[in-house]
């Protein structure tokens, strides 16, 4: 099992819940499994290709899995994974 920590916007899917856990031995086997357990999750966090979305950053125990190896980054019991939403500012 992994835990994934869910940013507010996604926490309507997933009951309120701010933390779930989940398998995958990728995070594109994770994503699966949320999806199977929390269904349209998936279409939030990926593309019509299965990709993660760009504007979607995901950490496994606080690595960006861009400098890994994105969605194959491979899971063990007890990681971390945390989906962060990117933000858009505007003026300061």
């Amino acid at each position: 099992m992994v835990k994934v920590k869910i940013p507010t916007p996604l926490q309507k899917l997933t009951q309120n819940q701010t933390e779930v856990e989940a398998n995958g031995k990728t995070i594109t086997g994770l994503v699966e499994d949320l999806e199977k357990k929390f269904p349209g999750i998936k279409e939030r966090l990926c593309d019509e290709t299965g990709k993660i979305r760009r504007f979607i950053n995901i950490y496994v125990n606080e690595k960006d899995i861009r400098f890994l190896e994105n969605e194959n980054t491979k899971l063990k019991d007890g990681d971390e994974v945390s989906i962060i939403p990117a933000i858009a500012g505007g003026d300061f």
